[in-house]
């Protein structure tokens, strides 16, 4: 239990500096955090000022990754190309010959903002980066460094000037972590009184939490092997995947690697608690960022205005009811 303990400590720490530089969304950080323990990628979307480009940054600074480059930034737009993300060959008159000159993916933590503002290739040019963890250019492939991860941002209320990412495009995150607007009187109160007197954002304040990098390496296998999954648990994972297949109001439902990383989130939830056995709370509580994306919804259920969390309540309550009936 040492090793799950640092990671709750490492937990309790972060919080406790976000606390100065964020006000609300605990719950949206604690899943972010999950998705990145799981070794996965994160989309945060909600709409213009809800402080999702500084949770990022915030994590990277807690992580120690904002020096030397193992912190990029890419922001997006119509004329963002594929080079300008991933690198491109450069020929060098000295040596008569051309050399690779690494984009900003050549990192461990890239923030792609608005990602929904690239056009569709250089979006697709993330895609072997997220997935294998490699760049190939000019014909050679190159690995990247690790720990590796993406967080990307995007807007979902502009439509003029954006291009919707693609299912295969969705499906290499994690989770899609859905933010909101502040949920009390009292928050959005805070909110004005952090930055009354300052001129600089909070996030310059906040204090690196772990002095190496690589310790994210250490706490991820602590998830994957520490962290057990009890057969009722796999059951319910299952169930919830099967499910997502058949509802009526769905036309595609979850694949196996939903049901994966299902798992793995709910892993890496519990572990932030300093559990070392996943329960079917753990899971409830990570299924529906991991699952939003990944359902699509028939277009006539769309236009009565029903949600993909609409459908995934009803998933969990049926998916419950079963595996219970066989304890």
């Amino acid at each position: 239990m040492g090793a799950l303990s640092s990671i709750s400590d490492f937990y309790d720490k972060l919080m406790n500096e976000f606390s100065h530089t964020i006000i609300g969304y605990e719950e949206e950080i604690r899943l972010s955090l999950a998705g990145l323990l799981a070794k996965g990628h994160i989309l945060l979307e909600g709409v213009p000022g809800i402080a999702k480009t500084t949770i990022a940054k915030a994590l990277a600074k807690g992580l120690n990754l904002k020096e030397k480059k193992g912190f990029q930034r890419v922001q997006c737009t119509p004329d963002l190309m594929p080079a300008d993300v991933v690198g491109t060959l450069i020929y060098d008159p000295k040596k008569m010959d051309f050399r690779p000159h690494f984009g900003p993916v050549f990192t461990n933590f890239l923030l792609v903002d608005e990602i929904n503002r690239a056009v569709p290739r250089t979006q697709s040019a993330l895609l072997q980066a997220m997935q294998e963890k490699e760049v190939t250019i000019g014909g050679t492939t190159h690995l990247l460094k690790e720990p590796f991860f993406v967080i990307a941002t995007q807007n979902p209320i502009e439509q003029e000037g954006t291009y919707p990412l693609p299912e295969a495009q969705l499906d290499r995150f994690i989770m899609k972590v859905k933010m909101g607007y502040p949920e009390t009187f009292e928050d959005e109160i805070k909110i004005l009184d952090l930055h009354e007197t300052r001129l600089t954002e909070p996030v310059e304040e906040f204090e690196t939490i772990i002095n190496d990098p690589l310790r994210m390496c250490d706490m991820q296998l602590v998830v994957a092997e520490k962290v057990a999954v009890p057969p009722l648990i796999k059951r319910y994972i299952t169930e919830i995947v099967r499910y997502s297949r058949v509802r009526e109001e769905v036309s595609w439902g979850s694949s196996p690697r939903a049901g994966i990383f299902l798992m793995k989130s709910a892993k890496a939830y519990a572990a932030l608690s300093g559990r070392n056995v996943v329960q079917l709370e753990d899971v409830d509580n990570v299924a529906y960022s991991v699952l939003n994306h990944r359902i699509i919804l028939k277009a006539e259920k769309i236009i009565e205005g029903v949600q993909p969390e609409d459908v995934i309540s009803g998933i969990l309550e049926i998916a419950r009811k079963t595996v219970t009936k066989t304890v």
